[in-house]
């Protein structure tokens, strides 16, 4: 950065002639705004430029410090509130995972139930099943039973029949 010439004491400003084109008024002290009369390509020095900085870095880097902290405390708080967020919804998924391992239970209780009302059933069919088998196995042995005495008795009443006919005598 080339080091600009200090501006003049007297307060008027210099060097603007060759900048300035024909028909255009001088700035300087005879301007009506404050703003017209400033010079954007000013040259400053610069030790100055650091002071300047210097100055602004010392008023306002104290509470950029703070707010950082601030920031860093909020993020580590909010990182806190998510993992413990995390945490409690787990905790609220077992709880209804719990809800619905309890509604398995009762129904598998339901089921349970009914698997023995059903075996009962099961086992009184069988007995009964098994008593009509015996019935109908005595019944058979009795229908065969009756069934042979009668077969034995047409055969006796043949037989006598038989015998009861008349038989020629023999001639000797």
């Amino acid at each position: 950065m080339s080091v600009p010439e200090p501006p003049p004491p007297d307060g008027l400003l210099t060097g603007l002639s060759d900048r300035l084109e024909a028909g255009e008024p001088t700035p300087g002290l005879s301007d009506t705004s404050p703003d017209e009369g400033l010079i954007e390509d000013f040259a400053v020095e610069d030790r100055a430029v650091e002071h300047l900085v210097g100055g602004l870095l010392s008023h306002y880097l104290p509470d950029l410090q703070r707010s950082k902290r601030a920031l860093q405390e909020l993020t580590q708080n909010q990182v806190v509130l998510l993992d413990t967020l995390e945490q409690e919804i787990s905790k609220f998924k077992e709880c209804h995972s719990m809800l619905d391992i309890n509604a398995l239970f009762t129904e598998a209780k339901h089921y349970h139930a009914k698997l023995v009302s059903i075996r009962r059933e099961m086992l009184t069919l069988h007995e009964r099943t098994s008593k009509l088998k015996k019935r109908a196995l005595k019944l058979q042995q009795k229908r065969q039973r009756e069934e042979l005495e009668r077969e034995q008795q047409r055969e006796r009443e043949f037989e006598r029949e038989k015998q009861l006919t008349a038989k020629p005598a023999k001639r000797t």
